[in-house]
């Protein structure tokens, strides 16, 4: 099999011919929109938020860094920091530091540590969604850099479709249209005896390749310079209600997907096949508990934040409100979505919902942001003020509503 190569880029095409198909290579495609996918400025300051360690001898949970094939578990002086500069600068850092020794550094749930990153990525893919629905287990995106010799975890199998887009250097991958090896195990180091059955796709900064689940492959380096790509993984194989009950309890921290029980085989949501008696009693119990009050509160939400997260859960945190005066009008920046019904108790915007019921009245308010209009607390009956002030700081610090007279 050899790759395709495409020059010019547009959903309609990609979906009609590649997606679930085939893999594809887009060359150069900022400028088939308003701007690229990814801008390396914010991808450099998301990696320094995103591999920040919790402790000076810890590595945090979401972030790999290898040395040569060595997993670190001590994060050292490694992670990017602020004082680098640039990507440029922490090459640099790290190629003295290294003595030129090859490097990864992985950074998962890259989207959720730049909220400027997660919207350009949320107008990126967002053509993508109209045309095939946005995902209900939540879109997740990697930064992968580095001069590795290739991916730390070998040639391998995901459940994502994915979408690599290369922000710096170039990068090599490798692609295998079914599974080379005939040994019981999940991931191969040394590929080698397997190179004369793949195919090879060259990418470089700017283009946007892509492959569908099925497809093994490895990520390798294209000389001894470092490479910077971001990918972003969409859930198409092998998807469990498991992610979204967990989502579910969790509550309060990092959520992935909505709504429960989506969808794979069958037109009930259930999963094929039978469930052992006792796990199959387990859900019916659950399922009986999901129409109790605790329940619904929570999972109407869990649905609210992934509705609004445009493909992208989790989001960056809210920002430290900030106190909003009488005079100071604002407007909304994103669309702000309510439960159904006159009586809603939830709103939701940019992946995040509010903390406290909503009221009538301050319901008419989001309303009015919605529909375009500037509002202020001063212009509320004052018995109002104090709760809609509230909502409008915390919609502030979501990013999802502006000061009006900062603009």
């Amino acid at each position: 099999m050899t790759l395709t190569i495409e020059k010019s880029f547009d959903w309609d095409t990609f979906v009609d011919r590649f997606w679930d198909r085939e893999p594809v290579l887009y060359k150069g495609v900022d400028g088939a929109f308003e701007g690229a996918p990814y801008d390396e400025a914010e991808v450099f300051g998301a990696a320094v938020r995103g591999s920040r360690p919790p402790h000076p001898l810890a590595v945090p949970g979401n972030v790999q860094f290898v040395v040569r094939r060595r997993q670190q578990t001590r994060p050292y002086d490694y992670p990017p920091e602020l004082s680098d500069g640039s990507l440029d600068g922490y090459e640099q850092r790290m190629a003295a530091r290294l003595d030129g020794q090859r490097y990864a550094l992985v950074v998962h749930r890259f989207h959720a540590f730049s909220h400027p990153l997660w919207a350009r990525a949320q107008r990126f893919y967002g053509g993508l969604w109209e045309r095939v629905g946005q995902p209900t287990h939540s879109a997740g995106s990697t930064l992968f850099h580095g001069s590795y010799e290739h991916s730390p975890v070998g040639v391998h199998q995901d459940r994502f479709a994915t979408f690599m887009y290369c922000v710096r250097g170039t990068k090599r991958m490798r692609f295998w249209a079914e599974r080379p090896w005939s040994d019981p195990v999940h991931t191969v180091l040394d590929y080698q005896p397997y190179l004369a059955s793949s195919f090879v796709a060259e990418v470089e900064p700017g283009d946007l390749l892509y492959w569908p689940s099925r497809y093994y492959h490895v990520g390798e380096s294209a000389g001894d310079a470092p490479a910077t790509s971001v990918n972003v993984g969409i859930p198409r194989r092998e998807h469990r209600p498991y992610y979204e009950i967990k989502d579910l309890f969790r509550g309060t921290g990092p959520v992935a997907s909505a709504p429960l029980f989506t969808p794979d085989a069958g037109a009930d949501g259930r999963l094929a096949g039978e469930l052992p008696p006792a796990l199959a009693d387990a859900v019916e119990t659950f399922a009986r508990h999901l129409e109790e009050d605790r329940f619904a509160e929570r999972a109407t939400a869990l649905a609210l934040r992934v509705r609004t997260a445009g493909g992208f859960w989790p989001t960056e945190p809210p920002a430290e409100e900030r106190v909003l005066d009488d005079d100071t009008p604002v407007r909304a920046c994103a669309p702000l979505l309510a439960a159904p019904g006159d009586d809603t108790r939830a709103c939701a915007a940019n992946g995040h919902a509010v903390s406290g019921p909503i009221t009538a009245e301050a319901l008419a308010v989001l309303r009015r942001l919605d529909a375009g209009e500037a509002v202020s607390v001063g212009e509320l009956p004052v018995s109002r003020r104090a709760e809609v002030r509230r909502l409008l700081q915390e919609l502030e610090s979501f990013r999802a509503v502006t000061r009006a007279d900062t603009d």
